[in-house]
């Protein structure tokens, strides 16, 4: 876009080195950056220090501001956090649903709120250090895919709107990470060579059944097989997902009666209320080549959806090729596909181009 009479942008600066180029890169342009760092979540701790972990990367946060001569900001969301993000992620796992609170983080907390103090700040545009690209055409704004296929974030920001894609900028959506990571170290800034963030939005990495046994209690369930044969039992269906491999590591008790006489990996194909169905690699049950599509929504409901469409059911999983029906509800694979669980998140794909996403339902 343009630049006319220094537009202002309020960027969401999380101390890592794709903001803080990000921010490097928008001043260059021309813009008027001013920094934001969000405070979302308090209760993840440094393992070296003890402290909360978002107190390091306010800090480095800081530092970024003060090298690149920006100012910072700072937003506490933590309250609306936990109450739209956590809260609803945890009744939906207790519902033995699979949810997906990167995606909702987006949608509902970070674009909403940065365009909310953008506001405050006079600011004409928001930004993030997000791998993705906005297109403006003739019909409103395209969500792409980042040019680097490696860290692509499209997927995490599959339920954007129009108004969203309107005043965001993506600096970095046509560089690859390794061209950041470069750039950053030739222009000094100490967080060049940072590990980017995993696991849960604001959260970082975890043990997702620890994190959910802190809210959700225990209810401990039976293993069986297709056959209904009592394999072990768990500590409760909800911290589960469908695809995933069961073992003692995960807390599943086999039973002394059972014996794995192929000694074959296992898996979960299917949970039917607090009982999880476990079935060896490749069994047919893991496989499903038709979906039910829930609250499927439009990133641009003025283009035209193409017939054969590629589908994504993770961030950076495999793009499956299939056919969207014309209610739009349902969605069917051209071969069947591997691990799909109620809750996780479609995203639909013509090339480059985001389309669509809602939830996945098999009913």
């Amino acid at each position: 876009m343009a630049i006319k009479n220094k537009k202002t942008v309020l960027l969401g600066m999380s101390g890592g080195v794709d903001s803080s180029v990000s921010a490097y890169l928008l001043k260059k342009q021309g813009y008027k950056v001013i920094g934001a760092f969000m405070k979302n979540y308090s209760e993840t701790k440094n393992p070296i220090t003890s402290q909360c972990s978002y107190l390091d990367d306010k800090k480095s946060a800081q530092t970024i501001a003060s090298i690149l001569k920006i100012p910072l900001i700072y937003i506490d969301s933590e309250r609306e956090y936990k109450e739209k993000v956590l809260t609803p992620m945890y009744k939906s796992y207790s519902k033995n649903l699979t949810p997906n609170p990167d995606i909702s983080c987006n949608t509902i907390i970070k674009f909403p709120i940065l365009w909310k103090a953008a506001k405050k700040q006079n600011a004409d545009f928001i930004s993030t250090g997000h791998y993705a690209i906005i297109k403006k055409t003739s019909k409103g704004f395209s969500l792409l895919s980042g040019k680097d296929k490696n860290k692509d974030q499209s997927y995490f920001l599959s339920e954007l709107n129009q108004f969203d894609l309107s005043h965001t900028l993506f600096p970095i959506g046509n560089l690859k990470k390794e061209k950041v990571r470069n750039l950053a170290k030739k222009i000094k800034l100490p967080n060049w060579n940072k590990q980017g963030t995993r696991g849960i939005c604001f959260v970082g990495k975890t043990n997702m059944q620890t994190f959910l046994s802190k809210k959700i209690p225990q209810k401990p369930g039976k293993v069986i097989t297709p056959e209904n044969i009592l394999i072990g039992t768990h500590p409760g269906a909800m911290y589960y997902t469908i695809g995933q491999r069961i073992g003692q590591s995960v807390g599943i008790s086999f039973s002394p009666n059972w014996k794995n006489e192929k000694n074959e990996k296992l898996y979960i194909a299917n949970k039917k209320n607090n009982i999880l169905i476990a079935v060896p690699e490749n069994h047919i049950l893991l496989k499903r080549k038709k979906i039910k599509i829930l609250k499927l929504h439009l990133i641009n409901p003025e283009e035209k959806i193409p017939n054969n469409l590629k589908a994504r059911i993770r961030h950076l999983g495999e793009l499956h090729s299939g056919t969207l029906s014309k209610n739009k509800k349902e969605f069917t694979f051209k071969k069947p596909v591997k691990s799909l669980a109620e809750g996780q998140y479609i995203v639909l794909y013509n090339k480059d181009n985001l389309i669509a996403s809602g939830e996945i339902r098999f009913k």
